[in-house]
């Protein structure tokens, strides 16, 4: 999808996926190819993940080229981050922090 991934992680319940967005593919198209074929993927792992899915949505940022390296070193401590607190107390501080306008009721769908 000519879109380069920089560093792939994440944890129990969610995936954190750092990549040059391509200029010949948009945002939703990455997502739901993204989605649509991991989900398949996923099924043919274990007979316990036959009903697998993703949520709804997504959340997407974009990231200060100066900042890369951050981001990688986030993506790649998710253990420890998530030792103190939950991805959706995560999630709502950084909406919080940057005054993204959000209704929590579709956030977690």
């Amino acid at each position: 999808m000519e879109c380069t991934p920089i560093k792939i992680g994440g944890f129990n319940d969610h995936v954190h996926i750092l990549c040059v967005l391509s200029k010949k593919i948009t945002l939703i198209n990455l997502m739901e190819e993204l989605k649509g074929h991991s989900s398949k993927w996923i099924k043919t792992k274990d007979a316990s993940l036959k009903n697998f899915y993703w949520q709804n949505g997504y959340g997407a940022f974009s990231v200060n080229p100066s900042e890369v390296d951050l981001v990688v070193g986030y993506i790649a401590n998710q253990h420890e981050h998530h030792k103190k607190k939950t991805f959706q107390e995560e999630y709502l501080a950084f909406l919080k922090k940057y005054g993204v306008v959000y209704d929590e009721r579709y956030i977690w769908d």
